[in-house]
């Protein structure tokens, strides 16, 4: 079943033509954080852009859990957002589910924790943003506690539904209650800054091409 989600596929394809920078910069605009602090590409020039598929891990109790079967439930261009609390001892994403996501058309995936398998990530170019690799299984070690429910990602909240961007900066995750507003503002703020590229190339001193496009100011939060 697909994630539910005010933010349309029109909106989605807005902001994928965008980057992390305009739009953690509309964020603070808004007085939001966006940014999933530690969680970096895998593999670089891989941008992904889709609603989150949130999954949340937890330590195994006696009876061993599952680490990956909600896979199946995951729809193309959904990208999968994964609570494993940061741990760097073992890992929840490897090889199978590179293999299974890619066939999927799954968008790409963002793990508070490690991923594995990295030469057969590679190849097949899978998108993922984690915290670091590591060759240590998951199996028996964590397990899925529940999906699509709100989880946290280094600090930051993350609904099911909710904007996921990632490109070779890092990831932002936007609320989807505040998609629309946050796409305006960092769509003004990209123009601005383009029109600063330009002023310089002209010949224009940083300082005037900033004071005109009024760039110091651009993701101030105002009360």
């Amino acid at each position: 079943m697909a994630v539910k989600s005010c933010i349309t596929k029109e909106m989605i394809e807005e902001f994928r033509a965008l980057d992390t920078c305009c739009v953690s910069d509309a964020m603070d605009k808004l007085g939001l954080y966006a940014g999933l602090l530690g969680v970096n590409c895998v593999l670089t020039d891989k941008k992904i852009c889709g609603l989150a598929f949130t999954v949340h891990y937890r330590p195994c109790g006696t009876e061993k859990g599952t680490v990956g079967d909600f896979l199946d439930d995951v729809e193309s261009g959904e990208v999968v957002v994964i609570d494993n609390a940061g741990r760097l001892n073992c890992t929840v994403w490897g090889d199978i589910m590179s293999i299974m996501a890619t066939q999927k058309g799954i968008e790409g995936t963002v793990i508070d924790g490690v991923c594995r398998d990295l030469p057969t990530v590679r190849s097949l170019g899978y998108p993922i943003f984690s915290k670091g690799h590591y060759m240590v299984t998951g199996k028996d070690r964590v397990e899925v506690d529940y999906i699509n429910q709100p989880v946290a990602i280094s600090s930051v909240v993350v609904q099911p539904g909710d904007l996921i961007l990632g490109d070779d900066t890092g990831v932002v995750c936007v609320p989807q209650e505040k998609a629309q507003e946050v796409l305006n503002i960092a769509k003004n703020i990209e123009e601005k800054e383009s029109c600063i590229v330009k002023y310089i190339s002209e010949g224009v001193s940083l300082k005037e091409a900033r004071k005109r496009t009024g760039y110091h100011h651009l993701q101030t939060h105002c009360e």
